[in-house]
């Protein structure tokens, strides 16, 4: 068995060759009428496209085109964008430079790459690395870097879906909702490149609404795009509860029992201790009880998963643990939880999704097979408090270990992440851990 099939990568901005998509930007001091734009997907290779976008008087771009023709007036470029599996990234861009009466975003004039002069400009301005961020969960951060030298720099989060009013859906439609902080110093036109930028994104369909408040007081500029019309529909967007959330200096405090083995509880403080761009450490110390323990664990969120990457330890212990195969050993509740094989979460969790083992790299270290599923969510009551949370159990064997062999359930809440494990092994015994506070 494989991994579950995640979220599609490519769903915030879909790109079927035949894609089609009309924006309207203005600036309101600088383009106050405004700007049609057609916009159609140009080419495709594997994850990445290209976008090519023109007003309805000229012709968007050919695919391989190798030079684009430009006026005082002329609104042509394209765009290109790769899917990967931390969210969407903008590889290139090549277009007209912009109008002549907006603010220069470079230190010279000219030669300048830099323009929010398009839709597609706004979408990537200070933000091209990645653009969206994946998985798009609750309070998701990130940082990013954009400009034609990476000098722009940004911080978005991701506020919730919201119901937005465009002319390509009158009545409303659902939309994720990206705010970001954007930050560009020394080009001549400063501010107009600093401001905040809020974005309303649909599943299935893309961007369809931006809003860029420049930077400057009162009376700065005000840039924005709408979608006017497309052939894409909306979609369901993929649930957005943080089952697993990897936040600077949270901290779980877990209390681990085993009705055999482990009769004194063992105590241990759980902290997330650094975070970038979706990777995280976790440090594990003891609090009480029979093991002496300081860990540190790897962890990586993305599309496909929240993925174990590498753990280490040092352990003084009394306890009596049964040994396990290929030299492991449970010394915290993090142990339990990733043993076994990855991912321990799917990157956009719910009920049905089923994965098991089968990735060699996790056999090698763990030497588990077995298979995963996704209950549902139940309400779970522990020292900490009631949850309503997700259940996920797990049926592992290592051939010749009946304590690395059984059946454990986990439950995830959201915001919380582990709020308890039984883990009921085939030698007799049952651990249990659970959330004190």
């Amino acid at each position: 068995m494989c991994a579950p099939a995640a979220a599609s990568a490519d769903e915030w901005f879909p790109d079927p060759a035949n894609s089609q998509w009309q924006y309207l930007w203005s600036d309101s001091v600088y383009n106050p009428l405004g700007t049609v734009e057609n916009v159609v997907v140009q080419q495709q290779q594997g994850p990445s496209f290209t976008l090519a976008w023109a007003d309805p008087q000229d012709q968007p771009p050919a695919a391989g085109a190798a030079s684009i023709s430009c006026s005082m007036t002329s609104d042509v470029g394209t765009m290109s964008f790769q899917d990967t599996n931390s969210g969407l990234i903008n590889t290139d861009w090549n277009s007209c430079p912009a109008p002549p009466n907006m603010p220069i975003l470079c230190t010279t004039p000219s030669p300048c790459a830099n323009s929010v002069s398009s839709t597609l400009y706004q979408l990537i301005w200070g933000s091209r690395v990645p653009v969206l961020s994946e998985p798009l969960l609750q309070d998701t951060t990130w940082n990013a870097t954009g400009g034609g030298d990476n000098t722009v720099e940004s911080s978005s989060r991701y506020l919730g879906v919201q119901l937005v009013k465009v002319p390509a859906f009158p009545s409303g439609v659902r939309a994720a909702v990206v705010r970001t902080n954007i930050a560009q110093s020394g080009a001549l036109g400063d501010p107009y490149g600093s401001g905040v930028r809020t974005t309303w994104w649909v599943y299935g369909v893309g961007p369809v609404r931006i809003v860029f408040d420049h930077s400057g007081g009162s009376g700065a500029p005000v840039t924005t795009a709408s979608l006017l019309s497309t052939n894409l529909k909306p979609m369901p967007a993929p649930p957005d509860a943080d089952y697993f959330p990897l936040v600077q200096g949270m901290t779980n405090r877990y209390k681990w029992t085993n009705t055999k083995h482990l009769p004194q509880p063992e105590v241990e403080l759980q902290t997330v201790s650094a975070v970038v761009d979706g990777s995280a450490r976790l440090s594990v110390k003891s609090v009480s009880g029979p093991i002496r323990v300081v860990a540190q664990y790897g962890f990586d969120s993305r599309i496909d998963g929240v993925t174990n990457l590498w753990g280490s330890a040092s352990v003084a212990t009394l306890a009596k643990l049964p040994p396990l195969g290929h030299k492991r050993h449970f010394f915290t509740p993090i142990d339990l939880m990733v043993y076994g094989y990855n991912p321990v979460l799917p990157g956009y969790p719910k009920a049905g999704n089923r994965w098991g083992s089968g990735n060699h790299a996790d056999f090698e270290t763990f030497g588990v097979t077995g298979r995963t599923r996704i209950i549902g969510i139940r309400k779970v009551h522990v020292p900490a408090g009631t949850f309503s949370a997700l259940e996920v159990q797990s049926t592992l064997t290592q051939r010749g270990y009946p304590f690395g062999s059984g059946v454990r359930t986990c439950w995830f809440a959201a915001g919380r992440g582990l709020v308890k494990l039984v883990f009921k092994h085939r030698d007799g015994s049952v651990s249990v851990v659970q959330l004190m506070k």
